[in-house]
């Protein structure tokens, strides 16, 4: 099932998700698909479906953007990347034709699912020990990568069913089965996302769910908002920031379940 875009989101308004979406994920240093879907869905005006496709489209100039820091301070693992997007290209693709198919009900509390898996690590990040300082060095095992391989697949399918990036699958991925330092899993699914945003709008803009420019507006204007909220964040203690990233999800969860159930009812 494919469906026409429509221009219900204006390039006023695209620029309005851009700059909040960007001003979180700099924030609290995580956001991406997580907070730019329901921001597409209430500023935007999208469907859940489009909200998805533009987001993942969106991803892609953020990715690059937000990947330089971490090359130019070698915190990025470039055989590890290389891997992922061995399986996350493949993914993306099927996750976006998925993403054409799947009913709108459906796709919606998949999404619910998301921000429930966001809170609860958004709150082991705010409660918990610091995580682990190890680093990934050398050449993976042929058993470590072919799990990055499948790892990356996993990201891959969510990324083009969802709109979400890598750091809600590839980052806690790559830290709890690999020991990647977060600095290191982070930088390392930055630059693994992007030829996987690639391989899933490509799908979607052949269904004719996204307008790559109006993306483009929303990804660029994230990129620039997101280092704003980046500095403000160096004063929000660590824990403060996972807490006050789960409340924000709380309340898109809500918005979320509310709107599943008032279209459920109709």
């Amino acid at each position: 099932m494919t469906e026409q875009t429509d221009d219900s989101l204006t390039p006023p308004r695209a620029v309005l998700v851009g700059i909040v979406g960007g001003s979180f994920s700099g924030l609290f240093g995580l956001g991406g698909g997580i907070v730019m879907v329901p921001l597409l869905t209430s500023l935007g005006g999208l469907t859940q479906r489009r909200a998805s496709a533009y987001s993942l489209a969106a991803i892609l100039p953020a990715a690059i953007v937000g990947s330089i820091p971490y090359l130019t301070h070698d915190a990025v693992d470039l055989i590890s990347a290389a891997l992922l997007v061995v399986g996350s290209v493949v993914g993306a693709a099927y996750g976006a034709r998925l993403l054409a198919r799947v009913p709108e009900a459906l796709l919606r509390w998949l999404f619910v699912g998301v921000l429930v898996a966001g809170i609860v690590r958004s709150l082991l990040d705010g409660f918990g020990e610091p995580p682990s300082v190890d680093t990934a060095e050398g050449i993976p095992s042929l058993l470590d990568g072919a799990g990055m391989v499948g790892l990356g697949l996993v990201m891959g399918i969510a990324s083009g069913l969802l709109g979400i990036g890598g750091g809600q699958i590839a980052v806690p991925g790559l830290s709890a089965l690999f020991d990647f330092a977060p600095a290191l899993a982070k930088g390392t699914s930055l630059v693994a996302m992007i030829p996987t945003a690639i391989s899933g709008t490509w799908v979607n803009a052949r269904n004719r769910l996204v307008h790559l420019k109006t993306a483009a507006i929303i990804g660029l204007v994230a990129s620039v908002f997101s280092f704003g909220g980046a500095s403000l964040s160096v004063v929000l203690p660590d824990n403060v920031a996972s807490i006050a990233f789960a409340a924000l999800l709380v309340f898109a969860l809500i918005q979320q379940i509310r709107k599943a159930l008032e279209k459920q009812g109709r």
